[in-house]
């Protein structure tokens, strides 16, 4: 009896400890985005490398044809040129297979759901039914030996480097907007030195900055600047977009 006793809390140990290593797994900001290769809706990719410099956006999804998600995918195909316009390429991930991902995908595009309009979609699904990319990315539940993604969005820059990770509840949708802005707001933090955005920052909206010469800070407040502060500790540039 305390043999079992012990094999059982051992086993439940083990468990717990994979769980946890999985979510170890899940990409870190500024580290660098693992590798993979799959079959997808428009072929074989190998993943970052075929998207070169541009922005990789994955975003994952518990299961196809489920309405939260379908809803999200269709946003983000009415969306298609302004990310294009971001040099950003989405890929979508789930445990489903390449059948019901060309199935959901036929499905998506005959729905008008937006001004009585329906839309291609150009983006890639990746079939992940083996779960391999899944649990490489840290996307199958803490605990759980198998079964749907969590819903996440992880952004890549140029480098391959995560600058964003996010993570979301199967019951509320995710704002394709507010990627868009999140995208928006990193790609200038690059293009600008020693700046950041501030809470609600809308792109061509002001942002904050994080470190000044002896002149410029001389420069603040005057006719001729583009530096104001409301406290020593926030000092703001303005954007002239």
């Amino acid at each position: 009896m305390k043999k079992t006793i012990f094999f059982a809390v051992l086993f439940s140990f083990v468990l717990v400890q994979a769980g946890a290593q999985l979510y170890r797994n899940i990409p870190r900001i500024g580290t660098e985005v693992p590798s993979f290769t799959a079959e997808t809706t428009n072929g074989r990719l190998n993943f970052p490398s075929d998207f070169g410099r541009n922005w990789k956006v994955i975003f994952s999804h518990p299961r196809d044809f489920t309405p939260v998600c379908s809803s999200e995918i269709l946003e983000l195909a009415y969306q298609q040129d302004k990310f294009e316009e971001l040099n950003a390429k989405f890929v979508i991930l789930s445990t489903d297979d390449l059948d019901s991902h060309r199935d959901w995908k036929a499905s998506l595009e005959e729905i008008p759901y937006k001004d009585d309009r329906t839309v291609n979609i150009d983006f890639p699904f990746i079939d992940d039914f083996n779960k391999r990319i899944s649990y490489r990315y840290g996307m199958i539940p803490l605990n759980e030996q198998s079964g749907p993604n969590i819903r996440s969005v992880i952004i890549i820059d140029p480098d391959n480097k995560v600058r964003a990770v996010l993570h979301y509840p199967n019951e509320v949708g995710r704002d394709i907007d507010e990627l868009r802005r999140t995208l928006t707001a990193l790609q200038t933090v690059d293009k600008n030195r020693n700046v950041v955005t501030p809470a609600n920052w809308k792109p061509g909206g002001d942002v904050m900055v994080t470190s000044l010469s002896a002149e410029e800070r001389e420069s603040i407040g005057q006719a001729n600047s583009d530096l104001y502060q409301l406290s020593w500790f926030m000092i703001f540039r303005k954007m002239n977009e």
